[in-house]
């Protein structure tokens, strides 16, 4: 005697029925029935993309120990429904094996930082691995990413501290370089002021002896008799005059005139040794 019990199946999902434990057909979304006590609904099934993230640690051929996160993504084929639900009792378990097959056999053939540049042949090569297997049993896989990598503490210390070291010396490099240009610009731009100040000078001279000239010629043709040396032991005593006045007006000088004359020096020496042998 048969009486139906009535069951849901939500939308993206199928509905596995067996008939006396053997498969006998599947259930479509919306609402179902089975025979009891003949017919029972053993499992769903779901058509929605699934992830599962998988961790593995292994080492590098430079024997750095990392762990890498592998993201796998798949699906249920509807047209294997059949493979998917009886083949494996877990595939969770099936795909993780793969992963951990393929990484822990490609990531020790590469250095450390190898390895953060092949993460695309990594996730493509784990991809082909899980298809190839997982096909048959009714299972598609859509993507797998490499997420993470992650090697130890210490190990990323030592990295960070490598980078820092060369960008410590590249900007000591670059600081060095920036103190030779503005020693260069510097010293040429003192070149350049001397430049003009001799350039100033000769030209200051230039005008000093053109005046001495014209004040000559003035003086001479003024006072009768005068000769040139006259004139210029008059002019030279004047510059002698304001020399003075000019030392003598400022507060912070500290210049003394000693005469130029033999006998005036000797004079000048013996009275300072006579003051000095008075103490």
């Amino acid at each position: 005697m048969c009486f139906p019990c009535l069951f849901t199946i939500s939308t993206a999902e199928v509905g596995v029925i067996e008939a006396f434990g053997k498969y006998n057909r599947l259930s479509q979304p919306g609402l179902g029935f089975v025979c009891c006590p003949y017919e029972q609904l053993v499992g769903r099934l779901s058509f929605r993309v699934q992830q599962l993230d998988v961790r593995v640690e292994t080492k590098t051929s430079d024997n750095v120990f990392i762990t890498a996160v592998v993201s796998v993504q798949y699906q249920i084929l509807r047209e294997k429904v059949f493979e998917a639900f009886y083949s494996l009792s877990n595939p969770t378990r099936q795909i993780t094996a793969h992963v951990y097959d393929v990484i822990r056999s490609e990531l020790p053939t590469l250095e450390l930082d190898a390895v953060f540049e092949a993460k695309e042949d990594l996730a493509l090569a784990v991809k082909q691995s899980l298809s190839e297997t997982m096909s048959r049993y009714g299972y598609q896989i859509l993507q797998t990413l490499i997420t993470d990598l992650d090697p130890d503490q210490r190990v990323k210390n030592a990295m960070n501290e490598i980078n820092s070291s060369k960008r410590l010396k590249f900007a000591i490099a670059e600081r060095a370089e920036g103190d030779k240009i503005l020693q260069v610009k510097r010293a040429e731009a003192e070149a350049e002021a001397k430049y003009l100040s001799g350039v100033g000078v000769a030209k200051q001279r230039k005008a000093i002896v053109d005046g001495l000239r014209s004040s000559i010629v003035d003086f001479s043709e003024g006072v009768d008799g005068t000769t040139s040396k006259d004139i210029m032991d008059l002019l030279l005593l004047t510059q002698y005059f304001d020399c003075i006045r000019d030392v003598g007006v400022e507060g912070h000088c500290k210049t003394t005139f000693v005469p130029s004359s033999r006998s005036t020096g000797d004079d000048v020496r013996n009275a300072l040794l006579q003051a000095g042998a008075a103490k």
